[in-house]
């Protein structure tokens, strides 16, 4: 062996390629170095080591992050976003209850209160009918006799004989109470068949308001029969019609006379009809339409009355 001179270095022994960066674990950059020798203390100061590569930093915190494999190089793999509302209420939706939704919470219990008042009060009327929603009879009563309420007292003046029979019936439904009154007119004791004829009818309308049919039944009467006059008078319920006919003309032997007084007050309709033929008077003529007409009107006002107190 031959010796080499004391000015010259020793060569270094050449030493294997250090392993690839992608072949070594994430954290070997960190593993503890084995314990140095005075050989590879002599390396080392002659050869610089490879510097460790940067750790990847960890992923931000979010609601999409998931755990990604680590990348020694090249840039951190992207991360979607955050949602900006992950962990509060976006805006335009209404505040949680609290301070600042306690106006609105007020405002929707008053708006509340007001259709349960609504409702209560169109109950209270469906019950207890303070605006007349259901029928309006107007204090009348149904009669299953009639003829015991019906006053003829001014008609007695001219036939002074009462009827002891006369001929009555009734009828009683949920939609209308019907009560009618036939009486037999009589001058005198001696006549031997009826001079005239007096009838009654009032009719309780329950479940249909008659008015609109009241009148066009009674304005237009006169469309039916071309000897009927129709005239609208006041001081009889809502409304009332006196119709009168006479085919007479003058004649005492031939012809016929009538009056008729309708009546119309709430959901009530009367009728008080008086009718003669001229051939049923034996000695006399029957009295004339106006004269009639009168007694009609002052019975019909006192037998209306009996008919809401009887």
């Amino acid at each position: 062996m031959q010796d080499r001179p004391e000015d010259v270095p020793a060569q270094p022994e050449p030493q294997a390629p250090p392993p690839a960066a992608s072949a070594a674990p994430p954290d070997s950059a960190t593993a503890p170095a084995s314990p140095p020798t005075p050989e590879n203390q002599s390396q080392a100061h002659h050869q610089p080591s490879p510097s460790a590569p940067p750790r990847p930093e960890p992923a931000p915190p979010g609601p999409y992050a998931s755990p990604q494999p680590a990348n020694n190089y090249g840039p951190p793999p992207a991360y979607p976003p955050a949602q900006q509302y992950a962990y509060g209420q976006p805006s335009g939706f209404p505040p949680p209850p609290g301070r600042k939704g306690t106006a609105g919470r007020a405002v929707l219990w008053a708006a509340v209160g007001a259709v349960v008042a609504s409702a209560l009060w169109a109950g209270g009327i469906f019950l207890f009918d303070p605006l007349g929603d259901g029928p309006e009879l107007a204090g009348y009563r149904a009669k299953s006799n009639l003829c015991s309420s019906v006053d003829y007292s001014t008609l007695r003046d001219e036939y002074a004989e009462k009827d002891d029979s006369p001929t009555h019936n009734s009828l009683k439904h949920k939609a209308i109470d019907q009560s009618y009154c036939s009486i037999s007119l009589k001058t005198t004791s001696s006549s031997s068949y009826s001079d005239a004829y007096l009838s009654v009818q009032m009719d309780l309308h329950k479940e249909t308001d008659p008015s609109a049919e009241f009148t066009a039944l009674w304005s237009e009467y006169h469309q039916r029969y071309e000897d009927y006059e129709v005239e609208e008078v006041s001081g009889f319920g809502d409304e009332a019609y006196l119709v009168t006919e006479d085919t007479t003309s003058g004649s005492t032997s031939s012809g016929s006379r009538s009056v008729i007084l309708a009546v119309r007050d709430g959901w009530m309709t009367y009728q008080m009809s008086w009718s003669v033929y001229t051939s049923s008077y034996e000695s006399t003529t029957p009295p004339e339409v106006g004269e009639v007409s009168r007694w009609v009107k002052s019975d019909t006002r006192s037998t209306l009355e009996n008919l809401r107190t009887d």
